[in-house]
């Protein structure tokens, strides 16, 4: 059942989070919906610019659509991930999406309030939901100084005016986290001084932890372990940083490049093992199985197992 952000979160705030997991091929998509459907687990479907230039957006909405069909028991949101505004209007206009995300982080706080406002009444208008992003995730070091680290974290002093000024339905924060396999570095973690005071000046209001993988050192160790080169001092959010984040206010998460090394890991440790094969399915289904296992320990726990069932019994239709 297709239906919007907006209702998964006001249906877990507080309470659960939602994986957003990004997609960009067949396998994914398989693994996603058919862990979801076992868990009976709610789920917002990302595809970025890139997949959706990589794969074309009409392939990556048809496998959604197809899959929506063979897992019909399934509750999601389809959502553009990190979009300009060509790419937010693209979607508005063609259909498909729930919902969609403007990044305007980079620009300055004015230019972002006036881009963000110009997706969201486009978006508004079809009863598209909009995500914005507020402060820079980059990669935080720990030998910045106080000041210059605090200069990318979203400012709590600015988030009720950005939320009023441009009309948006969820608000990605910089909180420490970063894209990609380097989260951290040596022990710095989410600032959850700085997500408190943004959930008491935003009381209610759903908030989008993007970076939100593991960086699993076991994946790393056994990519490397069949030929890769992976940084071994890699470290994604733990267990315990997204549960506390979730009672914070945190609705959705992001998980990407969890399923970028579990894919590098199977397709490394396949070819290694088996020199003489050359059949894309086998490690394709390989893929799929340890991408499934993968989705539903992280429905677990984000608390998320068994909800699709109270979004189903309110009968919310596809907005």
């Amino acid at each position: 059942m297709l239906v919007s952000t907006k209702k998964l979160f006001q249906t877990c705030y507080g309470e659960y989070g939602i994986a957003a997991v990004n997609i960009w091929c067949m396998e994914q998509v398989h693994s996603l919906f058919r862990a979801a459907q076992k868990a009976n687990a709610p789920f917002i479907v990302q595809t970025t610019p890139v997949a959706r230039k990589y794969a074309s957006s009409e392939m990556l909405l048809a496998m959604i659509a197809a899959a929506s069909k063979i897992y019909p028991d399934t509750v999601f949101a389809v959502h553009l991930d990190h979009g300009n505004q060509e790419h937010a209007f693209d979607c508005i206009e063609s259909g498909g999406y729930t919902s969609v995300m403007i990044d305007g982080s980079h620009e300055t706080f004015r230019a972002n309030v006036s881009l963000t406002k110009s997706v969201v009444e486009k978006a508004h208008a079809k009863n598209i939901a909009v995500e914005a992003e507020l402060g820079v995730l980059s990669g935080i070091e720990d030998d910045l100084v106080v000041e210059e680290r605090h200069k990318k974290f979203t400012q709590p002093s600015e988030v009720e005016t950005f939320v009023a000024q441009t009309g948006c339905d969820s608000l990605a924060i910089a909180v420490g986290t970063s894209h990609g396999a380097y989260k951290f570095s040596g022990k710095q973690g989410l600032q959850f001084d700085i997500l408190q005071e943004i959930q008491t000046k935003l009381p209610g209001f759903p908030l989008v932890l993007h970076g939100g993988s593991a960086v699993s050192f076991e994946e790393i160790q056994r990519i490397n372990g069949a030929g890769g080169q992976l940084g071994t001092d890699a470290r994604g959010v733990s267990s315990e940083e997204l549960k506390k984040a979730i009672a914070l206010g945190v609705c959705k998460i992001n998980i990407a490049t969890d399923a970028r090394l579990i894919w590098t890991r199977v397709h490394r440790e396949f070819f290694k093992l088996s020199p003489a094969q050359f059949e894309p399915i086998i490690p394709g289904k390989a893929y799929m199985d340890a991408l499934e296992t993968f989705n539903l320990e992280k429905f677990e726990l984000l608390g998320a197992v068994g909800k699709a069932t109270k979004i189903k019994s309110k009968k919310y239709g596809k907005r």
